[in-house]
């Protein structure tokens, strides 16, 4: 399956994934972070249920905090 993640392809095994197991792949694994799907900005208790289809763009921006 294709997705596009950060602005670059991106190949995932096909079947049903969901948001937050795409990001239990990535190196962003626990850190606070913000998803965008297709343009929409998901809520973290909706990571779990949100599906990852094919074609779809991904966003994950790592959260940090600065002064």
């Amino acid at each position: 399956m294709q997705i596009t993640l950060n602005g670059k392809p991106h190949e995932i095994p096909a079947g049903t994934l969901t948001v937050g197991a795409l990001l239990d792949t990535l190196p962003l694994a626990g850190l606070p972070v913000l998803i965008e799907r297709n343009g929409s900005a998901l809520l973290a208790r909706e990571f779990a249920q949100t599906p990852v289809e094919d074609g779809d763009s991904l966003e994950v921006i790592r959260m940090v905090a600065g002064g």
